[in-house]
């Protein structure tokens, strides 16, 4: 086995749009957790597979910690995503152009919205932990 770097060197950390029931939030937070690592260089994030005693593999788990935190609304949301791009921080996010229909008719439907009539539901950041965490933590853990 490799030389894993320190763990809470870097952190996935998920923020989501409170006002979402159950299902919706996870499908938010599926799309989001999918999406963010097709954006990662090779290697940026770590993924381990855990072996059990009767070994059975569990693969492809991260070895970094995936936080979930609470946003109030869509425009907290809007402004740590303007702080993740004024950074340079990966991230994906989701916004209410992206529920109903296929993937070709909610991007029809986000080009047709000016960003500032997006609501958004979601976003999913990469990154340094101290750097994240200096601008996400006003937000409380998902519960």
């Amino acid at each position: 086995m490799s030389e894993l770097p320190d763990e809470n060197e870097k952190r996935f950390i998920a923020i989501l749009n409170k006002k979402m029931d159950l299902g919706r939030t996870l499908n938010v937070l599926g799309h989001l957790s999918v999406g963010l690592p097709s954006l990662l260089g090779h290697g940026e994030a770590k993924f381990v597979d855990y072996v059990d005693n009767d070994e059975n593999v569990h693969p492809g788990i991260s070895h970094y910690p995936f936080i979930v935190l609470k946003a109030d609304n869509s425009n907290k949301i809007r402004r740590l995503r303007e702080e993740a791009v004024s950074r340079g921080i990966k991230f994906t996010d989701f916004a209410h152009t992206m529920m109903e229909g296929g993937s070709v008719a909610q991007q029809a439907l986000t080009r047709e919205t000016r960003e500032s009539d997006l609501e958004y539901l979601g976003i999913c950041l990469f990154g340094e932990t101290e750097i994240l965490r200096e601008f996400t933590r006003k937000f409380s853990l998902y519960r």
